[in-house]
């Protein structure tokens, strides 16, 4: 995504947004305890392994229309290499809240004048993403009959964590996999970090996250290639609802900046000359 237009370095007339960490934290709970609501209601103990099969069986039609069925040929390639795909397994289960977090934090406590616009974008991609998890339960392809050939890598492999935990298993959806967060998360933690990059390489090494993401949810069987489609396609609906906020906000701060300015200068309509009227 483009920088934009709507987060210059703070000037004299662009005034560094009051951020308050606390608050910040107060959206945070907020959007656990929204999460934990569609969890509740439309997670995988209410919504029946029926349905959420039936979404799956209408993602594979889909993704075989567009020659995009390919999660157990991509998977088969890896599956050999244990090490790796462990190390997949670990990565799905940490990275996904630990780079957000600290892109989070730096922008935070670097760059001040995006936060509020990158906050916002990623508050609206993953309210619209929960809301994708209500309506649209989805059996992610571990999951799946056997005749799919598609592996369950943090069962045959393991990993550090596991979903039949207890922690995990009161704390996960796992039919929530349309959008995959994990990739648009991945995608905006890189446009948030990529412009703070000096050097190209290292431009390069961010951009490689999202891309890592996108083969680890597929390896490990999370996903499908769609989810990470839908993913992208939530982000750009987030980023474009936190720029429409952000005009509305500019605006309105403006607007009282304007008047005061007006008021300062000291221009005042000319009255007009009264005539007398002549008897």
């Amino acid at each position: 995504m483009a920088a934009s237009t709507l987060e210059p370095p703070p000037a004299a007339s662009h005034p560094k947004p009051r951020l308050r960490w606390w608050r910040e934290v107060l959206y945070i709970l907020a959007f656990y305890a929204a999460y934990t609501a569609v969890r509740d209601l439309r997670g995988n103990r209410p919504v029946s392994r029926a349905q959420a099969f039936t979404n799956a069986r209408r993602i594979i039609s889909l993704e075989r229309f567009f020659g995009l069925f390919q999660e157990h040929r991509i998977q088969s390639w890896f599956l050999h290499f244990h090490l790796l795909v462990r190390t997949l397994d670990d990565f799905y289960g940490t990275a996904h809240f630990v780079i957000t977090l600290v892109a989070l934090v730096y922008l935070f406590r670097r760059q001040p004048w995006r936060y509020p616009l990158w906050r916002n974008t990623l508050a609206i991609t993953t309210g619209l993403a929960l809301v994708g998890f209500a309506l649209f339960p989805l059996m992610p392809p571990r999951l799946l009959p056997s005749s799919f050939h598609i592996v369950d890598t943090l069962r045959s492999v393991g990993g550090l964590w596991s979903f039949d935990s207890g922690p995990m298993s009161k704390v996960s959806n796992q039919y929530a996999a349309m959008p995959s967060l994990h990739f648009a998360w991945a995608v905006w933690s890189a446009g948030v970090l990529a412009p703070a990059m000096r050097h190209r390489a290292t431009k390069v090494l961010v951009w490689c996250y999202p891309a890592v993401t996108l083969l680890c949810i597929v390896v490990t069987g999370n996903h499908y290639i769609f989810d990470a489609v839908g993913g992208a396609l939530t982000l750009a609906a987030g980023y474009g609802g936190a720029r429409l906020i952000a005009r509305a906000t500019d605006r309105r701060r403006r607007e009282p900046e304007q008047a005061r300015q007006g008021v300062s200068s000291g221009s005042h309509p000319t009255p007009k000359p009264v005539r007398s009227r002549q008897p």
